[in-house]
């Protein structure tokens, strides 16, 4: 056993623990400055946050050990085992939770409150490997891919019925795994245009350009500029590209010269290019059975489609509160006192910090408790206050630093297992950070999701330590093979 745990230490990547626990450390002394009042609690005292985070990085530290002390085929051989628990956790607490703050997330048991979706992150992680680890796996297949979607999107579901949407859009991160393993990139394309059809959509809805509405004229023509590049470098057919291009300057500019004598609707213009070119495509797909023809057809009417269902969406799908959240974030609408009041006072706190900041326990904007959920999702706000920009650089780089070592040992990785799993956990930490600060600083709207090891919680602590050193358990056992 000795001779064991002592070759399990030597095999571990010590650069990733020690940037964690520089991490967890950095985010004990945010939750200080964040939590702490002079007049009342010391700083470890466990009826205070400051004390009682003290106490979940200690059971961090348990846990580490007892993940490193199990055997590596564990985790595959248990994954659909520890899948399927998390899975009936997460219906019970849709029935049995309390309604914490709009959501039904928490269990409470005694002076103990578990978020399952938390745990779910990494059991998602394990499930997913060890199906795409199977003998003769190929992504490509429709089945693969499906029951893949279906493990993702199956927890995905479950937190949203919960109410916690931000926790929910966590799991597309699985999407960057999938595209790793072979995932056609048509799904991350339609994916981050269809983000900025919506976003267009909205921020130009009924802004209009003479009789030409603004929003449908720049999405059809970024639908129609996509479209010809797709057909460019995909399908190589550069006499097709020539004639998109040669059919839409000679279109604008015959519809610019009518404007002169009447109004022309552009957006029909761009629109009517899109279908034309759709229609031609699939009929160059239907004439040489050629596959890419027809879905990039198909990408351009579905665009297309998708753009006149933003208001649908919007006002029938999203809930009030995640609308004017939405608004305050384009710019639509200014609510200072309602939904943009946390990221109004965010962006004040980050800002009075200046280059250096106030220093530990100095920021007034903290103190005085202007930001609301300061010690949890708004954490980055203490940070940018008390130590400055260069504090908060220091936590991205650290955060990047984190992420790019995560990628290295996920390619290091002798077996598909490992691989799958290691990238997806530097794709959930990627996430995390991507939106967490974005909607600390107002790039994104607000959807309450933590920050890795810096925001106040157990149930966010445990969950990214177990999904950290399940991974590093996993990397170390390939020199016992």
């Amino acid at each position: 056993m000795r001779y064991r745990t002592t070759e399990i230490w030597k095999s571990v990547d010590w650069v990733t623990i020690l940037l964690y626990v520089i991490m967890v450390i950095a985010g004990w002394f945010s939750i200080c400055g964040a939590s702490y009042e002079f007049d009342n609690t010391g700083l470890f005292d466990p009826s205070g946050r400051p004390g009682m985070q003290m106490i979940w990085i200690a059971t961090s530290f348990v846990l580490i050990f007892i993940l490193l002390m199990l055997e590596s085929d564990f985790f595959e051989i248990f994954a659909y085992l520890i899948y399927a628990v998390v899975i009936v956790l997460l219906v019970v607490t849709i029935f049995v939770a309390p309604n914490i703050k709009g959501s039904h997330s928490w269990l409470v048991l005694g002076p103990i409150r578990l978020q399952p979706a938390e745990l779910a992150k990494f059991a998602t992680a394990l499930a997913l490997a060890k199906f795409m680890n199977g003998y003769g796996f190929k992504l490509t297949t429709c089945k693969n891919f499906l029951i893949a979607l279906g493990m993702i999107f199956l927890p995905m579901v479950c937190i949203l019925l919960q109410r916690e949407t931000g926790s929910a859009l966590v799991y597309l991160a699985f999407f960057l795994v999938l595209y790793r393993e072979g995932m056609t990139g048509y799904v991350l394309l339609t994916g981050i245009c269809a983000v900025a059809y919506f976003v267009i959509g909205m921020k130009y809805s009924g802004v209009m350009a003479g009789i030409t509405p603004l929003g449908e004229l720049i999405v059809s023509c970024l639908v129609l500029l996509i479209t010809t590049g797709l057909i460019g470098s995909v399908g190589k057919d550069q006499k097709t590209v020539r004639w998109i291009l040669y059919a839409t300057v000679g279109a604008f500019l015959a519809g610019y010269i009518v404007s002169l004598f009447v109004p022309v609707n552009f957006a029909w213009i761009s629109l009517g290019l899109v279908g034309l070119t759709s229609l031609y495509l699939l009929y160059l797909s239907l004439r040489g059975w050629v596959r890419h023809y027809a879905l990039i057809a198909l990408f351009a009417l579905g665009s297309i489609g998708f753009l006149y269902s933003v208001d649908y969406m919007f006002n029938e799908i999203l809930e009030s509160h995640q609308q004017i959240r939405i608004k305050v974030s384009l710019g639509l609408e200014d609510d200072p006192t309602g939904a943009g009041y946390n990221v109004n006072q965010s962006k004040i706190a980050i800002g009075s910090g200046g280059l250096t900041g106030k220093g530990f326990l100095n920021g007034t904007q903290t103190k005085l408790k202007y930001v609301p959920e300061q010690d949890t999702d708004f954490i980055f706000c203490t940070v940018g206050e008390e130590q400055g920009f260069v504090g908060a650089s220091a936590v991205l780089l650290l955060f990047g630093a984190f992420i790019l070592r995560l990628i290295v040992l996920a390619e290091r990785q002798d077996n598909t297992f490992g691989r799958v799993y290691g990238y997806s956990v530097a794709s959930i930490f990627l996430f995390h950070l991507v939106i967490n600060v974005g909607m600390v600083t107002g790039l994104t709207p607000v959807i309450g999701i933590p920050l890795p090891f810096f925001s106040y919680g157990g149930s966010s602590l445990w969950g990214f330590t177990v999904l950290l050193f399940i991974f590093l358990r996993l990397d170390a056992s390939r020199k016992e093979r």
